[in-house]
C-alpha cells in the first residue's frame, strides 16, 4: 500500500454510519454446450465498496463531506473507513479478546505476524487495526508486543516458541478512497440537502 498516497485519518463517523455496501467477488462463468457451467474465480479474494451519499442530509454534514473530499484530493489519497457491520475480530458488539483470530504458528525465531481475520476458512489481511484495541496471545496467554497500526503487523518482544498458536483480537478500519472525481449535491431548502452518490472503494495491496 502506497503510504505516500494514504492519509491516516478517518471518515467522520456520521458519514460512515449510514453507508450502504459490502464485499464483492469477481467470478467468471462459462456456459457449456451441454447446459452445464464452469465457474472460475477472477479475484483471489473480495473487494469492498460503499456509498455514503444517504448519510449527508444536513448542511453541516454536507460541509464536512466537502471538506473531507477536498482534503483527500478526490480519488488521489486514501483514508480510513469504519465499516460498522464488520469492524472487529470477534462477533458484532463483542469485546475484543486476544484469542479471537489465529495469526499463525510460532517457530522459535519469527517475531512479526500479519493481522488477519478469518471468514469460514478465507483469511482477510487487515491493514488498518485501530490503535489501542489490539491484544495478542501465545497459546492462549496474553503477552507483550508492539503493533504497527499503519501496516497491520504485530511484533512480539520474545519469539513465540516452536509450535505455539499465535492469536490476536482487534478493531479495524478499511483502507478506502473516493471512487468519483466530483460530488453531486442538491440543496433542498435552508439548512438541508443531499448528496446524490458518494462511492467509496477498498484499496487493495
Amino acid at each position: 500500500m502506497s503510504l505516500a498516497q494514504f492519509h491516516e485519518v478517518s471518515l467522520p463517523v456520521p458519514l460512515a454510519l449510514a453507508a450502504s455496501g459490502g464485499p464483492e467477488r469477481k467470478v467468471q462463468i462459462v456456459q457449456l454446450a451441454n447446459g452445464r457451467e464452469v465457474r472460475n474465480a477472477v479475484w483471489a479474494g473480495s473487494r469492498r465498496s460503499w456509498d455514503i451519499g444517504t448519510a449527508a442530509s444536513r448542511l453541516e454534514t454536507l460541509q464536512a463531506l466537502i471538506a473531507f473530499f477536498e482534503a483527500r484530493g478526490g480519488r488521489l489519497h486514501g483514508f480510513r473507513f469504519r465499516d460498522f457491520l464488520d469492524d472487529r475480530s470477534g462477533s458484532p458488539g463483542a469485546d475484543v479478546s486476544p484469542v479471537d483470530q489465529f495469526l499463525g504458528t510460532g517457530d522459535g525465531t519469527q517475531t512479526r505476524f500479519h493481522v488477519v481475520k478469518h471468514y469460514d476458512g478465507w483469511a482477510r489481511r487487515i491493514w488498518k487495526p485501530v490503535a489501542g484495541t489490539v491484544r495478542a496471545a501465545v497459546d492462549g496467554d496474553e503477552v507483550a508486543f508492539s503493533a504497527n497500526h499503519v501496516e497491520g503487523t504485530i511484533d512480539f518482544l520474545v519469539p513465540p516458541p516452536d509450535g505455539a498458536s499465535v492469536t490476536a483480537g482487534f478493531r479495524f478500519d478499511c483502507p478506502v478512497r473516493f471512487d468519483a472525481d466530483r460530488l453531486d449535491i442538491n440543496l433542498e431548502g435552508f439548512g438541508a440537502g443531499r448528496a446524490i452518490r458518494v462511492p467509496l472503494i477498498e484499496i487493495l495491496e
